[in-house]
């Protein structure tokens, strides 16, 4: 079953209206695949997100849109006529506890596959598990750079790395001098010390350097730290016009506080998403997050986009409250996906046949929810074909303003002063 098929369905169920979502049965007609993700900890709202991705993805491919013309998808995978079932742990955000649900979903649960899981450290020892015992593991939404450096055969990630997603942040800086005339020459880089905050602050800075900016400060921090003043007042001193920063929700709603507490000025925050996509960032800070860019690998805003993105947002805010499709969650619903592609083609349940298929997977960008030129994974399993865009906090909402040849709106330069 080409991808397309499973976004076709979508559409369809959304335009005539009246729809609902119909829950997967578990049997013996089902394919089981392991999803790890933070549902428990510090990490749970972003958890949520991602677990209602996965399931609506989860429904789409078992045909359990219910709608008023005639049913597509009734068996789920074609080729093997089962539905897949979405067995769901939580790694509570924990190394140790992401490596340990890893070995249950295999050992007990007999999973063909699993998913995860959020945080780069967390997907390394998880992975790590699913490697030894010859399970492909779909890695949706990690961007640690080194997790397809290790030299493993069953780990396959469709989203960009953070050395992408570095290198597309210096790229835009440097698309505001060439056609905007907006110049900077000091950033402060601040990130997490785990490996995604780590791996991601390695590239900003070395990719910083190579362009010609100086790098005024390089902090790292503990993300389950309650208290990020030392850290602020370090900034302050720096006096960069940029600052960049790699954090979590929790972390990005201090830093904020406390960037404004301390009045620190700057003409600009760039993150690498992360909890600055979190839909709880902009509930928390309102208009206090207005100015703020950060890098996505999708966008509700954005030109040129795939016709189905309308669609599928519109059936996951009628599943799910109203929240609008994010980064987080589109991505997880790809992971369902590009999984459910390579299932479909191997025609088996045997490891094996699924990791082959996996290296074989070749779906175009216009397939994708996201501005991708295409899903297909490399020697060390990473998709080729995945980049980021840039957005801004305008007036409350997430706008495209990079690239400029896709964006919705002009860069606002330089954000607005704190509000008191």
């Amino acid at each position: 079953m080409r991808l397309n098929r499973w976004l076709l369905v979508l559409a369809l169920a959304v335009s005539v209206g009246a729809f609902h979502v119909v829950p997967a049965q578990a049997d013996d007609d089902t394919i089981p695949v392991g999803v790890i993700l933070p549902l428990t900890g510090a990490l749970a709202q972003t958890g949520a997100s991602l677990l209602a991705g996965a399931q609506l993805a989860a429904d789409l491919v078992n045909g359990h849109v219910s709608y008023p013309l005639p049913a597509v998808g009734k068996n789920g995978i074609p080729s093997l006529h089962k539905r897949i079932r979405l067995v769901i742990v939580d790694s509570q955000g924990k190394n140790d506890q992401a490596a340990s649900v890893a070995q249950q979903l295999i050992t007990q649960d007999h999973v063909v596959a699993i998913l995860g899981a959020y945080a780069s450290s967390n997907t390394a020892t998880a992975s790590q598990v699913a490697e030894r015992a010859g399970i492909p593991f779909v890695c949706e939404d990690s961007t640690a750079s080194n997790l397809t450096t290790r030299g493993y055969k069953w780990f396959f990630r469709p989203t960009p790395t953070d050395g992408t997603f570095a290198q597309n942040l210096i790229d835009f800086m440097g698309d505001l001098k060439k056609k905007k005339n907006i110049e900077i020459k000091k950033i402060a880089i601040l990130h997490e010390d785990g490996l995604f905050g780590t791996g991601s602050a390695d590239s900003e800075n070395a990719d910083a350097l190579k362009a010609g900016y100086t790098v005024v400060a390089n902090i790292a921090y503990s993300a389950t730290t309650t208290d990020v003043s030392a850290e602020v007042q370090k900034i302050k001193v720096a006096a960069p016009d940029v600052l960049m920063i790699t954090s979590y929700l929790p972390d990005s709603l201090l830093f904020m506080r406390g960037l404004k507490d301390q009045d620190v000025p700057l003409k600009a925050i760039i993150a690498q998403d992360a909890g600055f996509i979190d839909p709880n960032f902009l509930k928390t800070l309102g208009a206090g997050a207005d100015g703020v860019f950060t890098r996505e690998v999708f966008s509700l805003n954005i030109k040129n986009r795939n016709q189905s993105v309308p669609l599928i947002d519109q059936l996951y805010r009628a599943r799910f409250g109203g929240k609008p499709l994010d980064g987080n969650s589109a991505r997880e619903i790809m992971g369902v996906l590009v999984l459910a592609d390579a299932l479909n083609r191997a025609k088996s349940l045997a490891p094996e046949a699924i990791r082959v298929a996996l290296t074989k997977t070749n779906i175009p960008g216009e397939r994708t929810l996201m501005p991708w030129k295409n899903i297909s994974f490399g020697p060390d399993g990473q998709n080729d074909g995945g980049a980021g865009i840039v957005e801004q906090v305008q007036g409350g909402e997430y706008q495209t303003v990079w690239p400029f040849d896709v964006a919705v709106k002009p860069v606002v330069w330089p954000m607005p002063a704190w509000k008191r």
